[in-house]
């Protein structure tokens, strides 16, 4: 009987060691499929990315700093595997990071008009609430994203969570077309936000002479020439 036990508690030993190896395996298969897919992306190598793929690895997956590999593509200017991932079924465009950023959002921000465009195409949201493309596009001084997104129906009045608008970024951090193609589309020059400041309250703060011209006429209809 003694011998019986102890051959008994062997195999039970055995079959735990067994179980524990192949999970640890697994789970070192993962985390490299990981890691190599995140590389990939860095890289740009939508062929490699396009395998893992067929293979099942979620492209929706985040890496430790919450960002899909399409978000990150974008902040890395990887073209060829944001316009892949783009394409690839059952994406999610709307994906947020931490800061509430979407891929749309990063490509404004950043002057990828060919992505942005792509994005639009696929049905990504130009209007959501909060923060918007067209606030990082009009940041940013990026007028050929700014006149895009607005083709594709941008709301140019939207509110931030402290109600600035794209108008306010625009004069003080983004360009002075911008700013007058904001106008143009019917941008209120006196709308403020929750600190009570306008568009020309944040070229002043912003030392943006062109705007303040541009603005200070907007707010003085009687007075202004027309925009060019």
């Amino acid at each position: 009987m003694n011998n019986l036990m102890f051959y008994v508690n062997k195999c039970r030993q055995r079959l735990v060691l067994i179980a524990f190896l192949s999970i640890f395996s697994v789970s070192s298969v993962i985390a490299g499929v990981y890691d190599h897919f995140f590389s990939a992306v860095k890289r740009d190598d939508a062929p490699a990315v396009h395998k893992l793929l067929t293979l099942g690895f979620d492209a929706n997956t985040l890496d430790p700093q919450k960002r899909t590999g399409l978000m990150l593509a974008v902040m890395e200017k990887s073209q060829k595997v944001a316009t892949f991932l783009i394409s690839t079924l059952n994406i999610d465009l709307e994906a947020m990071n931490s800061a509430g950023e979407n891929a749309l959002m990063l490509a404004s921000l950043s002057g990828q008009e060919t992505i942005v465009q792509q994005l639009i195409d696929r049905g990504a949201d130009i209007n959501k609430p909060g923060w918007t493309a067209l606030h990082y596009a009009a940041s940013g001084g990026h007028d050929a994203i700014v006149r895009r997104l607005l083709a594709h129906h941008a709301y140019v009045d939207s509110e931030s969570p402290n109600g600035s608008t794209p108008l306010m970024l625009a004069a003080r951090y983004g360009s002075t077309a911008s700013v007058k193609l904001l106008l143009q589309e019917g941008a209120q020059a006196g709308q403020k936000n929750q600190q009570g400041l306008n568009a020309l309250d944040f070229a002043k703060l912003g030392e943006r002479p062109d705007a303040i011209a541009l603005l200070t006429a907007a707010l003085n209809p009687s007075k202004a020439m027309p925009l060019r």
